[in-house]
């Protein structure tokens, strides 16, 4: 891995590390938050390689239609959205209910 993709993984992991219990964020949101409007996508690659890391929240992100897209990268076949629920997020169909209502924005928690 190039070493500013390590460093922007680095900032991703910090910000994920941030998102309250109970609550979610998009990948495109982070990215924002970094400075990095256009790279969800980087946001999502750091994600799937956070499995090292048990204090990154990855199951509280989720793309901006509330999708639980990333699940395939947990173990088990529902483990994304159990942990989810465990936190009283609703989940019907690998999405997010009321997603407004547990949305969290760095851009805005984290002035």
């Amino acid at each position: 891995m190039k070493p500013e993709n390590q460093n922007f993984f680095e900032r991703v992991y910090e910000v994920a590390r941030l998102i309250p219990y109970g609550r979610v964020t998009s990948y495109g949101a982070i990215a924002k938050y970094l400075g990095a409007a256009r790279s969800a996508r980087m946001v999502g690659w750091a994600m799937n390689s956070s499995g090292k890391h048990e204090d990154v929240h990855a199951h509280r992100v989720v793309n901006k239609k509330g999708l639980l897209t990333g699940k395939h990268h947990f173990q088990g076949t529902n483990l994304m959205q159990q942990l989810l629920e465990s936190e009283g997020v609703e989940v019907v169909d690998n999405q997010i209910q009321n997603l407004e209502k547990y949305l969290w924005d760095p851009s805005e928690e984290l002035l």
